[in-house]
Order: C-alpha cells, then structure tokens, then sequence
C-alpha cells in the first residue's frame, strides 16, 4: 500500500508542475511579440495539456483524485511568478529566458520521478510518455534561448 501512496503523490505532484507549465506556455503564448513563439509555446500547452490528462487518468486508477491546479510553492511557483514579470515587460527574449527556466526545473522534476526504483511500472510508464513532452519542450527551449543569445 504504501508504493501505492507513494506514486499518487509523485503522480499529483507531476500533474500540478505540468499544470504550471501549462499556464505559463498560456500566459507566455498572449504576450510574446513573435507570432512564432506565440504558435510555438500555444502548441507546447496543447502537448503539456495530453500529457497531464494521461497522468490525471492514472491518478484515478490508482483511487486518488488529481489536481487540477498548479503548485503554490516551490522553485517552478516562483519561475512562473518571474515570468509574469517578464511578461509585462513584452520583451520576447525575458519571456523565453524564463520559460526555459521553468523548463529546467520541470524535466529535473521527471527525471527525479523516473529515477525513483519504487515507482510502480504501470505509473513509470505514464511518466515516461509525459516526459518525452517534456523533455522536447525543454530541449527546444534551451536552443532557442542560445539562438537569442547567439544573435544578441
């Protein structure tokens, strides 16, 4: 019983930093100038949303009910909170800066989760799809913040 409680709460855990993700790809996709980033980051929320109704949908399997919010604390919280910030400012390269932070701290949040022996391999194979959009979006946002730098 105990693996069971474990990988609910790792699962709502991961549901409520993808729902961050979520919104932070929203909130980023109506205030960047390029209506490529706009397409770009509208299309990351599209595959962070299927993502997170597979883990929701494991989530129930298992008997738990899954968030449906984002965190309210911690370091992804806090990149969202700078991206706001960023965001107000309209400046297309602040607002790649920090997706790509809450990018680094969303993958690490997998990876801690596909590193855990414990993780019941039904549950390890739902986070293992939903890390591949993850790790896409973080990979694509790392290039292109070194693109911005690269022609800064």
């Amino acid at each position: 019983m105990i693996g069971k409680t474990d990988d609910l709460t790792t699962l709502k855990t991961l549901t409520s930093t993808l729902n961050d993700s979520i919104k932070g790809y929203r909130d980023s996709a109506e205030h960047v100038e390029s209506q490529e980033f706009r397409e770009m980051f509208n299309d990351f929320a599209g595959q962070r949303e299927q993502a997170a109704t597979e883990l929701k949908a494991e989530v129930r399997r298992l008997g738990g009910e899954p968030d449906e919010g984002g965190s309210t604390m911690g370091s992804l919280h806090q990149t969202w909170v700078d991206l706001k910030s960023a965001i107000t400012g309209r400046d297309d390269k602040a607002i790649i800066n920090e997706v790509e932070r809450g990018e680094d701290y969303l993958k690490a949040k997998f990876e801690t989760a596909l590193n855990d022996s414990d993780l019941a391999p039904e549950c390890r194979a739902v986070v293992e799809r939903a890390y591949q959009s993850v790790r896409e979006g973080h990979d694509r946002m790392s290039q292109l913040k070194h693109s911005l730098e690269s022609h800064a």
